[in-house]
C-alpha cells in the first residue's frame, strides 16, 4: 500500500477510539505513518540521562524555594507566584509530569530544556506510539509505562492529603476548544485513576477563599485541580472586567486552599534561567553539587548563560525563559549572524538565555507531501521522579508547534 493508504489504516482506528484525534492539525499532517527504530543501548542512555538530571533539578529547586525575591526576579518568576512557588509538597521531585528535550549529538545526548510545568506529547508517547510500533511489527520502547502516570498522580494526591489539603473534589482542566490540550487532559484524567471530571478552563471561577467549577448549571467546589495551563499565563489571567483572577488563584494555592498539579515547584524547574544557574554553579566548582553531579551536568547539559558569552567563540541560540514550542528562539553563528529565527509573534518580550548550539540529528522521513529532510528532537518524560516514556519529533532546525510526531520502535 502507498503512504496515504498506510497512514489512513494506522490512524483511523485511533481517531475512531476518540483518544488520539489530532494526527492532523491546523490543516496539516502532524503524525507520520513511519517508524524510526532505536537500539536498546540508546533507550538505556536516554533513560539514564533523564534519571540523573531529575535529582539535580530537584536539589536546585528545593534550595531556590527558600530564596529571596531578588532571586525569583532573576529567574523570571512573576510576583503573583512568589508565595505559591515556596510551597513544598513533593519529596524528591519538583514535578509530577515533566519532559526533558534532548538533541542527540556526536558528543552524546544534550538536554535542551525541561518542560516541567505543562508538557504535552503525552498521548503520542503513551498511547499512539505503542499502536504504531505494533502496526509496524516492532517493540514499543514505552511498553507498560502508563502505570507511571497512575502511580505519580496517586502519589501527589496522597502527599497533598498528608499536608492537610482537602482532595475529594478533583477536576482536570484545559481549553476545551483546543483539541490537543483537551484530549491530553482527558487522557491524563483516565490514566490517573482519580475520581475526577473534566471542566473547561472557561468554567472555572474564584470567589473569596474557594475555587469553583461550573458543571451544567451547578457551581461545585474544587479541592484539587490538574491544569494544562502554564503558570506564567495563569499569573496574568484577568476577567473581562479586569479582575486579576490568576493572582487570586495563586493566592489560594499559597494559602493551601487549593491543590494544583503540576505543583508550583514545577514552575521553578520550568524557567530556562534555572539552566543558567545550574551551569554557572557547576562551572564555578561550587560545593553545592557533588563531583558526580557536576560530571552529570557537564555530560548532559549545555553551557547556558543569562548574558551572551558566545559571540566570536561558537554558534549559539537565544531562547525566552518561558518560551514553548520553539517560540521566540533564534539560532546564531559564532559571528552573530542569524542562521534561523522563529516566526511566531509570542515570547519575544521575555528575558533571554544564551546557550551553546547543539545541532539536531538530521533524517529524511516520508510524508503526504513527499520526502522531508528534517531535524530530530527527543523528548524523555520524568514521571513521579522516574524516567519514563520517550517521544520523537521531526521539524526544522527550531522544533515548532507543527513539527511532525514520529513513532519510535525498538530495533
Amino acid at each position: 500500500m502507498n503512504y496515504a493508504e498506510r497512514r489512513a489504516k494506522l490512524y483511523h482506528p485511533l481517531r475512531e477510539a476518540g483518544v488520539f484525534t489530532w494526527d492532523w492539525m491546523y490543516g496539516e499532517e502532524y503524525a507520520l505513518a513511519s517508524l524510526h527504530t532505536i537500539t536498546d543501548e540508546f533507550r538505556r542512555e536516554i533513560a539514564q540521562a533523564t534519571e540523573l538530571l531529575g535529582p539535580i533539578f530537584t536539589k536546585t529547586v528545593d534550595v531556590i524555594q527558600n530564596g529571596d525575591e531578588a532571586l525569583f526576579r532573576e529567574l523570571g518568576i512573576p510576583p503573583e507566584a512568589y508565595q505559591a512557588v515556596r510551597l513544598s509538597v513533593l519529596q524528591g521531585m519538583p514535578t509530577v509530569v515533566g519532559r526533558f528535550d534532548f538533541a542527540y549529538t556526536p558528543q552524546g545526548l544534550k538536554m535542551l530544556e525541561f518542560n516541567s510545568d505543562t508538557p504535552t506529547s503525552i498521548v503520542e508517547a503513551y498511547y499512539a506510539n505503542g499502536h504504531a510500533a505494533r502496526f509496524f511489527g516492532a517493540g514499543d520502547p514505552n511498553e507498560g509505562m502508563n502505570r507511571h502516570l497512575q502511580e505519580a498522580f496517586q502519589g501527589v494526591v496522597e502527599s497533598y492529603r498528608q499536608f492537610g489539603y482537602p482532595t475529594e473534589r478533583i477536576f482536570f482542566s484545559a481549553l476545551d476548544w483546543h483539541e490537543e490540550d483537551a484530549g491530553t487532559t482527558r487522557y491524563l484524567l483516565k490514566q490517573s485513576g482519580l475520581q475526577g471530571q473534566f471542566v473547561p478552563l472557561a468554567n472555572l471561577r474564584v470567589d473569596e477563599d474557594r475555587m469553583f467549577a461550573l458543571v451544567g448549571e451547578e457551581m461545585q467546589p474544587v479541592d484539587l485541580l490538574y491544569r494544562l495551563h502554564a503558570l506564567e499565563k495563569l499569573a496574568e489571567d484577568q476577567d473581562t472586567d479586569g479582575y486579576r483572577t490568576g493572582a487570586h488563584i495563586l493566592d489560594l494555592v499559597a494559602a493551601r486552599k487549593l491543590a494544583i498539579i503540576n505543583p508550583p515547584s514545577a514552575f521553578l524547574a520550568q524557567t530556562k534561567a534555572l539552566q543558567a544557574l545550574i551551569w554557572n554553579l557547576q562551572e564555578e566548582g561550587s560545593s553545592f553539587y557533588t563531583s558526580e553531579e557536576r560530571e552529570v551536568i557537564r555530560t548532559y547539559m549545555l553551557p547556558t548563560y543569562m548574558e551572551n558569552v558566545f559571540r566570536g567563540r561558537s554558534d549559539f541560540v537565544s531562547k525566552p525563559i518561558f518560551g514553548r514550542e520553539g517560540g521566540g528562539v533564534t539560532l546564531y553563528g559564532a559571528d552573530g549572524a542569524v542562521m534561523e529565527r522563529d516566526r511566531e509573534e509570542f515570547y519575544w518580550e521575555q528575558p533571554m538565555i544564551y546557550q551553546e548550539l547543539a545541532p539536531l540529528q538530521t533524517l529524511e522521513v516520508e510524508t503526504l507531501k513527499g520526502p522531508y529532510a528534517g531535524h530530530l528532537l527527543w523528548g524523555s518524560f520524568l514521571i513521579g521522579g522516574k524516567s519514563s516514556a520517550v517521544v520523537a519529533r521531526v521539524g526544522g532546525k527550531i522544533t515548532g508547534n507543527l513539527s511532525y510526531f514520529l513513532p519510535v520502535g525498538m530495533r
